[in-house]
């Protein structure tokens, strides 16, 4: 399929035949609801079809299509569903596996087309149903495809790496809250507080109370017992800093045991979830050595492991798409405008695509602005030479990198930076 929107849209038209069955189901949990239609939207039942999620409701289903097909004298069918949650997964799929075309259907989509037959804001599943095959007779719908096995493992691990995540970041603001009301100068002295001598301190002497009455060397003797290198002109230094502190805080000391419990509980499963994190980017970095073209993506200086991962977990193969507008209007940044008669409105991001796709893909170009001395001219010559603010030139390398990216796997080269930039010059 073109790349182009109006393009691809004419070409999913045209697939909707007059020996097409159009059959739109609306997902739940338990119990999902089907309606059907011809290629010009004429309802072919007079009921709609109910059917549990369970083997013996698809089975139903089957039947239910095989019948209109014979009734009807229709020899193709197009399923559409909306991917709710993931009530539509193992549907999709089995239907897949039947040789049977599914596409699925944006939500938005839905809801802005609810009124069309009958000028009513009303919602029912039945309708919802009938919605969907109409939107899809329209062509306004998306293939859905199964990826390869170790895309699909890949974005799998990804998933669950970005649950531990936020769990990560909850255990942090937990243990900051901590710190704020019972030790409120400790982030003077350790502006990272997640770095070896800060949990040594926080495991041997949690509270300012704890550190009253030490001397410089009973810290660091504290501190051994929970790293290596506790000692040195650093460990000196820290822990003239800490007891300094400590004579002055102003921190809470009510319930202080209670308190100190807290503490020890949160830093135990912040611990545990770190633990978790290094595992899973292990077996994040195995996986992409299976995918070939997850060498030819490290060639960007600067797009490192969980980046590559995530761009290939929420994309799936790259060779599929044929232009880097596709992988944009994928993560949702392609651009939208709203204009009418003499008002022109501002050019925002769609962010009708997959979130985690477009915030790493973000956080890949800041990266790679920091980084790569490419993307770093790139970036300087936009905002000294072009006047943009430095927000829009990131948004515009954005754009960039997924063209560099799609062209490098298309073509099935590396990253040259002659290639991108004609009057690069390598930064001394």
């Amino acid at each position: 399929m073109k790349f182009k929107q109006s393009d691809g849209q004419n070409q999913r038209i045209e697939r909707i035949t007059t020996s097409h069955l159009i059959v739109g189901i609306d997902m739940a949990k338990e119990t999902h609801v089907a309606q059907a239609t011809n290629y010009r939207g004429i309802v072919l039942t007079n009921q709609h079809l109910s059917l549990k999620n369970t083997i013996q409701g698809f089975e139903k289903l089957h039947r239910w299509i095989g019948g209109l097909q014979q009734k009807h004298r229709l020899n193709r069918i197009i399923i559409g569903m909306e991917p709710t949650g993931h009530y539509w997964y193992n549907l999709a799929n089995w239907l897949a596996q039947k040789g049977i075309h599914v596409v699925l259907v944006n939500p938005a989509t839905t809801k802005r087309n609810k009124e069309n037959r009958d000028n009513c804001p009303s919602k029912s599943d039945p309708k919802d149903a009938l919605v969907i095959a109409d939107v899809v007779g329209r062509g306004y719908y998306y293939e859905y495809t199964r990826q390869a096995t170790h895309f699909q493992r890949l974005r799998t691990v990804m998933s669950d790496r970005e649950f531990w995540v936020t769990n990560s970041v909850r255990m942090q603001n937990r243990i900051i809250r901590w710190l704020d009301i019972r030790f409120p100068e400790y982030a003077s002295v350790f502006k990272d507080w997640t770095c070896p001598r800060s949990i040594a301190t926080l495991k041997a002497f949690p509270s300012p109370l704890d550190l009253k009455g030490q001397s410089t060397v009973e810290t660091i003797t504290g501190w051994r017992k929970y790293m290596k290198r506790a000692g040195g002109s650093t460990g000196i230094q820290k822990a003239a800093e800490l007891l300094a502190k400590a004579e002055q805080s102003v921190g809470e000391s009510v319930a202080l045991s209670e308190a100190k419990q807290d503490l020890q509980r949160l830093l135990e499963e912040y611990e545990r979830i770190v633990g978790i994190l290094n595992q899973l980017e292990q077996e994040i970095a195995g996986l992409l050595g299976e995918i070939p073209i997850a060498s030819q993506l490290r060639s960007v200086k600067g797009l490192g492991t969980i980046y590559i991962a995530a761009i290939l977990a929420g994309a799936g193969d790259l060779k599929k798409y044929v232009h880097g507008r596709q992988l944009l209007r994928k993560a949702g940044l392609n651009l939208a405008e709203s204009m009418s008669g003499k008002r022109k409105g501002q050019i925002v991001l769609s962010k009708r695509g997959d979130s985690t796709l477009r915030k790493y893909m973000y956080l890949a170009t800041l990266t790679l602005v920091g980084t790569n001395p490419v993307f770093r001219q790139l970036h300087e010559n936009n905002v000294q030479i072009k006047h943009m603010s430095k927000q829009k030139s990131i948004f515009k390398l954005l754009g960039k990198l997924a063209r560099i990216l799609i062209g490098m796997v298309q073509h099935e080269e590396s990253f040259t930076p002659e290639k991108t930039v004609l009057t690069y010059v390598q930064a001394a």
